[in-house]
């Protein structure tokens, strides 16, 4: 090789690794610049107050927004107990029956599904459960957010399933054991690290969307436990108080977001760490 042309391939492999540099530096700053002026902005307003009382009425000081974290640990949670089994059940099945027209069928409905709009679920559980039941709940808001959840939870754990070693399957069934029992005590173990990231990252994504809320949810002032009363959660409390003209509640807005930005940043670090473990089991480099 000619000094010249390794002259040149020298100074390519530093122009691209430039431009590769500056590319995540840009991708970086919006992220870093969004979490630390929500910081800045919500920290002055978080107190015990504020995750333990409900809110008070403007002009009063004072009041928390413990009805809005209470209220979106239950539609997740309605979420959680919709999108999970069904999702779990359509992986297996995708995941052993690829090319059949059933594991077909799941495969595009599931990336149809990821692609469209949240506000797109909300009106679809407006219509089947709000308007029939001719109120607001909480349940209607699980199952928008089922909707959302389904297909990351579905994709996420169809891929970890086909990591698993062929091996394991063929033994399990060598020894007698029928394709459910193989499934659920071989081959969903071997695999639960990832399928549990996926779940975390798309309890992450539901428990931050503010659009469905508007049209399931819609809020409440009050602390709710039941399924079929509307309640408020933290999306649609932010959007409320941060519409308003009144300081006390954009000042409230700030520190829920703050609140929320940290309960979605918690849940993917914490999907990153399991992701690496699971790496470094495997004997992976990640």
């Amino acid at each position: 090789m000619s000094k010249a042309h390794f002259a040149r391939r020298k100074i390519t492999n530093i122009v691209m690794l430039s431009l590769t540099g500056a590319a995540t530096v840009l991708a970086i700053i919006p992220l870093l610049w969004i979490t630390l002026y929500v910081t800045i902005q919500g920290s002055r307003f978080l107190n015990i107050e504020f995750f333990t009382q409900l809110p008070t009425p403007v002009g009063v000081p004072g009041g928390g927004i413990v009805n809005a974290i209470v209220g979106t640990g239950l539609v997740v949670g309605v979420a959680c107990v919709i999108a999970i089994p069904v999702a779990i059940i359509g992986a297996f099945f995708a995941a052993d029956y690829p090319n059949t027209p059933l594991g077909l069928a799941i495969r595009f409905g599931t990336d149809v599904l990821s692609g469209i709009p949240s506000i797109v679920m909300g009106i679809f559980a407006y219509t089947i459960i709000v308007l029939p039941q001719r109120r607001f709940s909480a349940f209607a808001a699980g199952v928008a957010l089922a909707i959302i959840m389904l297909p990351l939870v579905l994709r996420t754990t169809e891929e970890m399933l086909k990591l698993v070693p062929r091996g394991l399957r063929e033994g399990s069934l060598a020894l007698g054991a029928s394709n459910w029992k193989t499934s659920v005590q071989v081959l969903l173990p071997a695999a639960l690290n990832g399928v549990v990231t996926g779940i975390m990252l798309a309890i992450a994504r539901a428990a931050g969307e503010a659009a469905p809320m508007l049209f399931t949810a819609f809020g409440s002032t009050g602390l709710v436990t039941d399924l079929n009363e509307s309640t408020a959660t933290l999306p649609h409390t932010i959007y409320i108080y941060a519409m308003s003209p009144f300081k006390d509640w954009q000042e409230k807005a700030w520190a829920a977001a703050l609140v929320l930005i940290a309960l979605v940043l918690g849940l993917n670090i914490l999907a990153r760490a399991l992701t690496w473990w699971r790496a470094r089991q495997m004997g992976l480099n990640y």
